[in-house]
């Protein structure tokens, strides 16, 4: 992932509401990752470098403490079709513009970690794309 994330995102004031932010992004970028049904460590250490880079560990949040609870809750989303509502409910989440805007660079980043992309992980960015972009 390039700087252009982290030297946003380090300017952005702190706010009440950031660990729900974070929690919001790391649980998009778990979907991009999942929306192909597959798992890959490249795509993991992806989300995991992008947190890491762009501020988001701290005292209060941190991406691996909170990856099984992110993992369970998109888990679930996908298995009950409610992707459209977990995308609601991230969407509803993030009201940091810098960090909505970063949100579909990040979600590339992931589908493209593993070199892969098919037609699920495209229709998905696609969707990241007009919500946040």
């Amino acid at each position: 992932m390039n700087n252009r994330l982290k030297d946003l995102y380090t300017h952005v004031s702190v706010h009440a509401t950031a660990d729900r932010e974070h929690e919001a992004a790391i649980e998009l970028l778990l979907l991009v990752m999942m929306s192909d049904r597959h798992i890959s460590d490249e795509e993991i250490d992806e989300i995991r470098q992008i947190s890491a880079d762009s501020g988001w560990e701290t005292e209060t949040f941190s991406f691996d403490q909170y990856l099984g609870q992110a993992m369970a809750k998109v888990r679930a989303a996908m298995i009950g079709h409610g992707v459209e509502k977990l995308l609601d409910d991230i969407d509803s989440r993030v009201a940091s513009s810098v960090l909505r805007s970063a949100l579909f660079s990040a979600a590339r980043d992931v589908a493209g970690a593993d070199h892969e992309l098919d037609d699920d992980e495209e229709q998905l960015l696609g969707q990241i794309a007009a919500r946040f972009d």
